[in-house]
């Protein structure tokens, strides 16, 4: 367990969405980092600025039931990942510091020096803007990520959700982000600069074969490509990339998909097409109050049909 005894430039500007807060510090930002992406699907759209807690108060981290995942516990309970480029800022989010003991604590003890500190930064993971946050704060029992894992995200956009994804598997482990849109593409390979395990990738998604050779076996697939075929395009994926029992994420938004249909007849016939791709759904979930009429599906991939 790890105690801020003081953030550093207040942690204001909670989420003004759906079921955020409404408080935040003075001057805290109202809609997202200023010059950011703002076209390409994924774009922040203004449901909520960068979530944190008030400043000047004590703030306990701890870690979540999924490996690599923290929560920030002060006023507000808070998603955070520790920041793999501490002092940067991928898209506006608040950043907690916190003090952690050195290595040479206890040196310093002998020499009746104060005990050494070094700061350790976590960055608030923002479920208004992120699919994959709003999935955990709604209660996915297992997202087959953590340090370490190879992941291939399908649909990266900007790269919002896959910097925090980078955060989780860490420097041990691979964030393969194929993203179509050459817009978005622009900011992804921008924060790919920064984090050197992110390898983005600007193609489309239908064509696993032409980036065959920047991507290596993945323990996990993510997608939030928001196409009428995406189980379809989940499945090419899997098939080429994806372990024998690997993980299987899917964001599905039922607009996207039919929207003359009922979101949960939508939902249940994407399901339906995930297993004839051979993995076996495990869980489901809507994102509510996060987003309307989504649902986050999570199977893993088996030999033969499910």
């Amino acid at each position: 367990m790890q105690i801020a005894n003081r953030v550093p430039g207040g942690f204001g500007g909670g989420d003004r969405g759906r079921g955020g807060t409404r408080g935040g510090g003075r001057g805290a930002p109202r809609g997202g980092s200023r010059g950011g992406a703002r076209g390409g699907r994924g774009a922040p759209r203004g449901r909520g600025g960068p979530g944190g807690a008030r400043g000047g108060q004590r703030v306990i981290i701890e870690p979540h039931r999924h490996p690599g995942v923290f929560v920030a516990r002060g006023k507000e309970d808070l998603l955070v990942t520790k920041n793999l480029t501490p002092g940067e800022a991928v898209y506006g989010e608040k950043r907690i510091s916190i003090d952690t003991p050195s290595t040479t604590t206890g040196d310093a003890a002998v020499n009746g020096d104060a005990p050494a500190t070094t700061k350790t930064e976590y960055r608030v993971w923002n479920p208004f803007r992120s699919k994959l946050a709003a999935g955990i704060l709604g209660g996915l029992e297992n997202i087959h990520m953590k340090p370490g894992a190879k992941v291939l995200y399908l649909g990266a956009a900007s790269g919002t959700s896959v910097s925090h994804v980078a955060d989780i598997v860490g420097p041990t482990g691979t964030v393969f982000a194929v993203e179509f849109s050459h817009r978005s593409g622009r900011d992804l390979i921008n924060m790919a600069t920064h984090r050197t395990n992110v390898i983005p990738i600007i193609e489309d998604a239908r064509h696993p074969l032409k980036y065959r050779m920047l991507v290596s076996m993945v323990d996990c697939i993510f997608a939030d490509v928001a196409q009428p075929d995406q189980a379809r395009i989940v499945g090419l994926n899997a098939h080429q990339f994806l372990k024998v029992d690997g993980g299987v994420v899917v964001s599905i938004k039922a607009n996207c998909i039919d929207s003359t249909a009922a979101p949960e007849a939508v939902f249940a016939r994407e399901v339906v097409k995930l297993r004839e791709e051979r993995i076996k759904p495990k869980e489901q979930l809507t994102l509510e109050p996060f987003e309307r009429d989504h649902a986050m599906v999570v199977g893993v991939y088996q030999r033969s049909a499910a």
